[in-house]
């Protein structure tokens, strides 16, 4: 859990909120918590706009493979991309990807948040190529994967992303209002 370096290391899927209304189902939690997903190779894809609770729910599924015994790395997306580009100019990048490859789970968080650059597409599937199958990958986004061609910009790449990524992936799409809303006090 220490290594995987999550943002809420003790976000837990027990203390999930479902009164809010945001399109949540229980059931689709408690299939996750299983973490056959994980042993599966398979990707989860959690969606919807800001203040939902994203974050929170990738940082308990993270929390629950850790606690299943689950190597599990956790990456802002915009700190993963500047991490891939600097081993790029440094010459880390193998040892970079050897690294990202090693977890049974990478959590990638916030994609589409800054505008990355083609190569850093490009590196971002080399990263989803090394895992495809083997491991799995829990991608949240602001933005629904129909999305997804417009935020990668090369056609050729983002049918490649995706194609690794999305099909057959257990997908959450979150919808309403912010949880960080002040409630109405009456």
């Amino acid at each position: 859990l220490k290594n995987a370096k999550l943002r809420f290391p003790s976000a837990c899927l027990e203390d999930i909120d479902y009164r809010h209304h945001r399109g949540l189902q229980r059931s689709t939690m408690e299939h996750m918590a299983g973490s056959d997903w994980i042993q599966y190779g398979q990707n989860c894809i959690i969606t919807g706009s800001t203040g939902l609770g994203k974050t929170y729910l990738a940082c308990a599924l993270a929390q629950k493979a850790c606690r299943d015994g689950y190597r599990t790395a956790y990456f802002y997306a915009p700190k993963l991309f500047r991490e891939l580009s600097i081993g790029q100019a440094d010459g880390s990048l193998p040892s970079l990807l050897k690294k990202l490859a090693k977890a049974r789970l990478l959590v990638i968080d916030d994609l589409g948040l800054e505008k990355a650059s083609a190569g850093q597409y490009r590196d971002l599937l080399e990263v989803l190529d090394d895992r495809h199958g083997i491991s799995s990958t829990l991608v949240t986004s602001q933005y629904p994967s129909a999305k997804w061609h417009e935020l990668v910009g090369d056609a050729t790449v983002a049918d490649a992303i995706m194609d690794r990524l999305i099909h057959g992936s257990h997908k959450i799409e979150l919808k309403g209002e912010s949880m960080r809303k002040p409630k109405d006090k009456k």
